[in-house]
């Protein structure tokens, strides 16, 4: 029986970036949020803030978050090798994103339903109290965002892209949820600080839960769009804002080669898969078509398939 070398036929499936980085950062951001989260339920519960309390257990259900990123991180890198993943692990992070994006509108819909609870039944508030402990609650949210934020921009040089204006596809979601969670703390804080601080000057006690009924619909919103972002990668659809289908095509299809069948689809961040099913009169082997696409760095694994025009 004879014996091939298929190495020069074979790749690896490992599609996952190094976010070591994010996930080390994602970690201490938890921590931070875990021990603000403690600190404003407690207040909020005892100085009777509608605003602190909900932004309390807001921040509790965004720690959940940061231990679903982190985790899809480390499970991602784990298993990236794993060949039971036949595209590898690079939309674990996506579904990671997915499912805070869902946990964020969760929070959306708590935050309304307690707001509107305590416009109808308002009852005293300790604003000094309240005011202090939301402050460090935003000091936390602002430690975090810059944790988060100097790791985002550290990653968006480690690409291309001035090479590949066509695509868009840079975002490391699991990191843009974790970051989202943070700004939409930062904003809550901030909203909560406002309200306290009118309402203790002026006596408006019903601004509190309707800063709160604001803030929902703020993050509500932030959570629709996330889903959005990242259900496109788990339906295996080609994003709007790429062009890499009529690239391929340009590229492709030349003298009388026609593109039959063309499948696009992303397995990892700014990483795509295509299978691609050709008609020609001149059919050549497909690697000679591959070569023809090895300037879209961002297409990691291509399967090609030629047909002569005419043959069945």
């Amino acid at each position: 029986m004879h014996t091939h070398d298929l190495s020069p036929f074979q790749h690896q499936h490992d599609f996952v970036n190094d976010f070591s980085a994010a996930e080390r950062n994602t970690r201490r951001v938890m921590g931070l949020t875990a021990a603000m989260m403690i600190a404003e339920i407690v207040a909020g519960f005892k100085f009777h803030s509608m605003a602190l309390y909900a932004d309390g257990w807001h921040m509790g259900t965004h720690v959940v978050a940061f231990f679903i990123s982190a985790w899809a991180y480390r499970f991602a890198r784990k298993h990236a090798t794993n060949a039971q993943f036949s595209f590898g692990t690079g939309k674990i992070g996506v579904l990671g994103a997915y499912t805070s994006a869902i946990i964020l509108g969760g929070v959306a819909l708590f935050m309304l339903s307690e707001s509107v609870e305590r416009l109808f039944h308002p009852v005293a508030i300790h604003f000094n109290e309240a005011i202090g402990v939301a402050t460090l609650g935003l000091l936390v949210n602002i430690a975090s965002t810059l944790l988060l934020k100097e790791q985002g921009h550290s990653h968006g040089h480690d690409h291309h892209d001035h090479s590949h204006p066509h695509t868009h596809g840079h975002d490391d979601l699991n990191l843009k949820a974790a970051y989202i969670h943070v700004i939409a703390d930062a904003v809550t804080s901030v909203l909560a600080i406002t309200a306290l601080i009118i309402g203790k000057f002026s006596g408006w006690t019903w601004l509190d839960p309707v800063i709160g009924i604001v803030g929902s619909a703020v993050i509500a919103q932030w959570a629709y769009s996330l889903i959005q972002q990242t259900n496109i990668i788990l339906l295996d659809r080609e994003p709007d804002s790429s062009d890499l289908n009529l690239e391929i095509r340009k590229a492709l299809e030349q003298d009388e080669t026609r593109i039959a069948d063309l499948h696009i689809w992303q397995v990892g961040v700014n990483k795509f898969a295509a299978i691609i099913s050709l008609v020609t009169h001149h059919p050549q082997a497909p690697v000679f078509y591959k070569e023809r696409l090895k300037e879209h760095e961002e297409l990691v694994h291509v399967t090609v398939e030629v047909n002569e025009c005419g043959a069945r």
